[in-house]
């Protein structure tokens, strides 16, 4: 399952998007970390049309799990070239905004 949860912003928001498995886990390589709070990332559950939709309309992007990664790849949303892997887990962060 996906979530989204979307962080409303003075001048812009910022779309948060994390495989469910992953809520509340931490995970550390050399000097990265990757803390995948529920204050961030625990939003309501979507299914992969929506999330496509949402992940087109959104400005700023923080893509977390490899299921998410994969239908933000495959809708053309982000490249392989915004995505790092820590400790074996995809994170994308991406904006539109120039």
């Amino acid at each position: 399952m996906i979530l989204v949860k979307i962080h409303k912003t003075q001048f812009r928001d910022v779309v948060a998007v994390c495989d469910s498995d992953l809520i509340g886990k931490k995970f550390e390589q050399d000097d990265l970390q990757l803390n995948i709070t529920e204050r961030f990332y625990k939003g309501k559950p979507v299914d992969e049309d929506e999330l496509v939709r949402i992940l087109r309309d959104a400005e700023i992007l923080n893509i977390v799990g490899k299921e998410s990664i994969s239908i933000a790849l495959k809708a053309g949303v982000i490249s392989k070239q915004n995505i790092i892997t820590i400790a074996g887990i995809p994170h994308a962060q991406f904006t539109t905004i120039q």
